[in-house]
Formats: C-alpha cells, sequence, structure tokens
C-alpha cells in the first residue's frame, strides 16, 4: 500500500474522510483496517492517538484520503484533551466526510451526544459507524444510536473487518465526484528529528502558520510520525513532524516504543533531515545516536540549533566554537549546514528550508562524466594511493552510478583490494572540494577494471 501522506489544508485531495468519535472506540483499529496498514498506534490506553494521522484507501478503483484523530472529549478541562479536540476540530474543517465511531458494546454515552451535537453543525455528511458488532447477534444493538439524528448507523467490526465493504460503499457514495490526484512518491520529504521537546513540532506549526501539531511542555506529546505538505519556497515537499527519539534504556511504556520505531522509520522514509539541536543542553548522545541513524540510512542533513534566543552573551566566538564542537562530535562527516535560530520567535526557520531544499538538491547533483575524468585523475596522480608490496596502483576512469539514494561514484583500477579507508576519504574531501555536496553523504568505489 502506497500512503498519501497529509498535506496542509489537502489542496490537491479533494475526497477526504475523518475519522472521530470519543476516546477508545476503535477509531485507530478502523484506520488500520480501512488502510491495510499498521500505521496507527493502537492499545487499549485512553488518548493514544492525539495527532491526526494520514492515510490513503482504495476501493472499488477509487482512492480516498483518510484522517485519523485523537479521541474528542467535549468541555474537558485537561490540557493534553483540549489539545486533542483542536486537532480533531482541524480535521473536521479539512473533511469532505465525517465517520463517527460509536461502541456498540457500550451503548451510548453523554459524549457521544456531545460530540453528535458539534458534529452536525460541522454541517458535513456524517456516517455513524457502529464498532464492535463483532457477530450478528451483537449488531442490532446498534439501533439505538438512531437517536442521534445521523441517519442509519452501520454495524461493523474494525478488528475481523465484517460489514466495513458496506461502510466503504457508503462513503463513495457521499463524494461529489472522484477528483484526480497528484502522484506523491517523488515530492521530497524533510524529516524533522531531534530528542523529546527539541522544539520539532513548534519549528513545524511556526512554517506552516497554524497548530498543525500539538505543543505542549510535556515530553513525547508527539506520538506519531506527521506529514505536512508544503508548497512554499519555490518548491513541493512534505515536512515530517516526529515523535521524539529516546534512548531505548528510557522507552519505558510500549507506547513510547512503537514512538521509536516510527521516528526510525520517518528518518528512512526522509531525503533530508533536519536535526533539532537544544542550545541550552548542547550536544548529548541521544543527539549523536540520531545522527548515527541518518548517516547509517544515507540521509541529507541539515542541524538546527534551537533555542538560541535563551542563550545569553551570544557572539561570532561562541557560535563558532558551537559548531566546532558538533562537526567533532559528528566526524568523520562534517560537511553539513548548521544554522542557529529559534522555532518560538521564528528566528531563522525559513533560512532552515533553504538549507534543506539545497541539501536536497545536492543529494540529486549528476556530475558529468567528463568532468569527473577532468577534475579527478590529475588529483590521483598527484597522490596515487599508496603502493602495496612495490605494486602501484592506477586509476583509469571515474564514472557515477546512476539511479542511487545518494551521489556514488565508480572508480576502475587495477588493484582496487589495497584501496583502504583513508584514501577513500581523501578521494571524497577532494570531491567534495569541487562540487558542492553539502549535507548530503557520497559513496566512492574501486572496482577492478
Amino acid at each position: 500500500m502506497v500512503f498519501d501522506l497529509g498535506s496542509n489544508r489537502l489542496k490537491n485531495m479533494r475526497n477526504l474522510v475523518a475519522i472521530v468519535g470519543r476516546p477508545n472506540v476503535g477509531k485507530s483499529a478502523l484506520f488500520n483496517r480501512l488502510t491495510q496498514s499498521r500505521q496507527a498506534i493502537v492499545t487499549d490506553v485512553s488518548g493514544t492517538t492525539r495527532d491526526r494521522l494520514y492515510g490513503k484507501v482504495n476501493w472499488s478503483g477509487q482512492d480516498f484520503s483518510l484522517v485519523d484523530t485523537g479521541g474528542w472529549v467535549v468541555n474537558s478541562d485537561d490540557i493534553m484533551e483540549d489539545e486533542i479536540n483542536k486537532q480533531v476540530q482541524i480535521a473536521v474543517e479539512e473533511a469532505n466526510v465525517i465517520l463517527f465511531v460509536v461502541d456498540v458494546m457500550n451503548g451510548l454515552t453523554d459524549l457521544d451526544n456531545g460530540v453528535a451535537h458539534l458534529l452536525r453543525r460541522s454541517g458535513k455528511p456524517v456516517v455513524v459507524v457502529a464498532n464492535k458488532a463483532d457477530n450478528f447477534g451483537i449488531g442490532h444493538q446498534s439501533a439505538e444510536f438512531y437517536t442521534l439524528g445521523l441517519g442509519d448507523p452501520f454495524p461493523i467490526s474494525a478488528i475481523n473487518g465484517s460489514g466495513t465493504g458496506d461502510l466503504l460503499d457508503h462513503v463513495l457514495s457521499l463524494f461529489k465526484k472522484e477528483g484526480e490526484e497528484e502522484k506523491l512518491e517523488d515530492i521530497p520529504k524533510f524529516a524533522v528529528v531531534g530528542r523529546p521537546n527539541a522544539g520539532k513540532s513548534s519549528i513545524v506549526n511556526a512554517l506552516v502558520g497554524e497548530e498543525r501539531n500539538i505543543v505542549t511542555e510535556i515530553a513525547g506529546t508527539t506520538r506519531d510520525s506527521i506529514y505536512t505538505r508544503y508548497d512554499k519556497f519555490g518548491m513541493d515537499f512534505y515536512l515530517i513532524d516526529t515523535a521524539g527519539i529516546r534512548k531505548k534504556g528510557k522507552v519505558t511504556e510500549d507506547l513510547e516504543y512503537f514512538s521509536v520505531i516510527r521516528s526510525i522509520r520517518a528518518i528512512e522514509e526522509a531525503d533530508v533531515c533536519i536535526l533539532m539541536i537544544d542550545a541550552t543542553r548542547g550536544i548529548e548522545s541521544q543527539d549523536l545516536n540520531i545522527f548515527s541513524l541518518i548517516q547509517k540510512n544515507r540521509k541529507g542533513l541539515v542541524v538546527f540549533v534551537n533555542k538560541w534566543d535563551l542563550i545569553e552573551e551570544k557572539d561570532n566566538t561562541l557560535i563558532k566554537n558551537f559548531e566546532n564542537i558538533i562537526r567533532e562530535r559528528f566526524a568523520p562527516f562534517t560537511d553539513f549546514p548548521i544554522i542557529f535560530g529559534s522555532a518560538l520567535t521564528k528566528q531563522r526557520i525559513l533560512k532552515v528550508m533553504d538549507l534543506a531544499k539545497e541539501v536536497y538538491q545536492n543529494k540529486k547533483q549528476k556530475v558529468p562524466t567528463h568532468k569527473l575524468n577532468e577534475v579527478m585523475l590529475p588529483i590521483i596522480e598527484k597522490t596515487p594511493p599508496p603502493a602495496n608490496k612495490g605494486k602501484y596502483i592506477k586509476v583509469k576512469y571515474i564514472t557515477q552510478l546512476p539511479n542511487t539514494q545518494v551521489p556514488s561514484f565508480v572508480f576502475f583500477c587495477n588493484l582496487p583490494q589495497w584501496i583502504k579507508e583513508p584514501y577513500k576519504r581523501f578521494i571524497e574531501n577532494r570531491m567534495r572540494e569541487n562540487w558542492n555536496f553539502t549535507g548530503t553523504p557520497i559513496n566512492v568505489f574501486f572496482r577492478e577494471k
């Protein structure tokens, strides 16, 4: 399944369905059933789903986008529940059709009535989905949901899939017309990564200009990776806000564990990672672990030192020392941009995206074969690989490999097995001096010819 991951206001997707309801009625289980995935975290803990999570559904040859939301709690004073409610309201505003999920086993509740009242005011088509009707004997109990005044309830089981076919047929009938969707596979993805509370969601919200993601002072607030479509700066891309990555030893809840996995997966799927570092805490071992993940997956990198507004007595010397410390800790890969700013005050956040765009372009760069040989062969001739047992290594030809994740170059020579890592690093450094590969890893291979 190829996912159509969320967009800012989903300008290019006409058919969007939002799943809403009170906590723990099976919304995420329904999301996973309809998208044929395990994208949403499902536990017995109320409030597991906090942010909007987007996926794609294909039924009867027609695609539409689906959004899972946090459990809607009416008139709550709890800060987290209040934030969840805001997210649900945004999802309802974006949606063409709303799936209002209720629990057959628990029956109609005051919370259900409260949610129904708010949904009626939306003016959107609403489908009552009576979940947990795992057998025919239970299904008839859904009749009490007629009192919500939202039409016929659809008894289904998100766990075993019964009734979901009829539900999807009805959903398709509610679309005004089938909209053409863009192919999104080639759109660059920029992942915002870092330790919990480094400011990841804050920078996404500041860039988008709306409360796209939940921001609180509670570490680990963002549990799901959030994909936001962004089309500014003359470039169309996804901005990915990820759950804060923690050390395995500190991941005590199963929930946290799945969030860490999703963050790692977001790094794997991204083209460029924006690594957020907290200026008030400096470089810590967890920053190094995240950097290692980025390197292991051969992703582009921009380092954003956040909360710079909280540092007193800032000057160029302090900035230079901070930069040197980062590059020393991240060595041997040191050719990446570092920028200092504040997501809170929006200081230099636009520059961050400009740099991410540049890194992405560097990552896609193609160097003509004749240029490679014109530039690199004289350098190699002047500083050849060390001889081994009286035999000299002769590089004959250089070319760039096509269709690779990062720029990859093959140096054809007579004795490639004798080329050691220090010389490969020497070659890589010379290439970086002659072409702009800032922020992106490059691969250097020696092959026999």
